[in-house]
């Protein structure tokens, strides 16, 4: 879904550097228009404040240090009223496809587990098509060794902790708050002992984390 952008702020290269493009403003117009449209590309018009912090986020650094050329500012996100119905309309049809997939999957999990069960599939053909009972055998021969969709071990807990974690990741939309996340899941990772992990998560942190005491003018 489209976003218009309004990028506030201004651009500046060093005194002692003579600019490679005739026009430094619209290298700067077009760089900032290039860096908005890749990073607002991930995000719908209902996500309104999440796009504003990573566009933001990404606007707020050195793009092309090569050339001195440094952007800074503000972006300003508008949606109109019909990219906003767009955006609802298709959230709702992906709502409806999940359901309609969540119910599929549900029915093809309880044939699994009747098919795979020789004296319940017996009972259940019976009970479907009890005027094709000469086609049991075929069907058994077909199925050869289907095996149930879940074991007697399973671990019911562990699927929810999936689908939990699953939903705290799709939660997470700008960097800011996966730093945050990272952070307090390496937090985490060392109190249980698990250096491992803990090495594999602190590796998506900044190199350089930001000083939160200081402020700049």
């Amino acid at each position: 879904m489209f976003f218009t952008v309004r990028i506030n702020g201004t651009w500046r290269l060093p005194e002692d550097e003579t600019p490679q493009h005739h026009d430094p403003a619209v290298l700067a117009r077009h760089q900032a228009r290039e860096h908005a449209r890749r990073t607002l590309a991930r995000y719908s018009v209902l996500d309104i404040p999440a796009a504003q912090d990573a566009v933001n986020a990404v606007i707020a650094r050195w793009h092309d240090p090569d050339t001195g050329l440094d952007m800074y500012g503000a972006a300003q996100l508008v949606v109109g009223e019909r990219e906003r119905a767009l955006a609802e309309e298709h959230l709702r049809t992906e709502q409806t496809g999940d359901l309609e997939r969540q119910e599929t999957r549900r029915r093809l999990i309880f044939l699994q587990r009747i098919l795979s069960d020789p004296d319940l599939r017996l009972v259940w053909w019976i009970d479907r098509y009890p005027d094709r009972l000469g086609e049991l055998t075929e069907l058994e021969v077909t199925l050869g060794d289907l095996k149930p969709p879940r074991g007697p071990s399973h671990d019911a807990l562990r699927d929810e902790i999936v689908r939990f974690v699953d939903q705290l990741l799709s939660d997470i939309r700008t960097p800011q708050q996966r730093e945050v996340f990272l952070r307090a899941l390496t937090q985490t990772l060392e109190a249980l002992g698990s250096t491992e992990l803990k090495a594999a998560a602190a590796q998506w942190l900044p190199a350089n984390p930001p000083d939160h005491g200081s402020a700049s003018v």
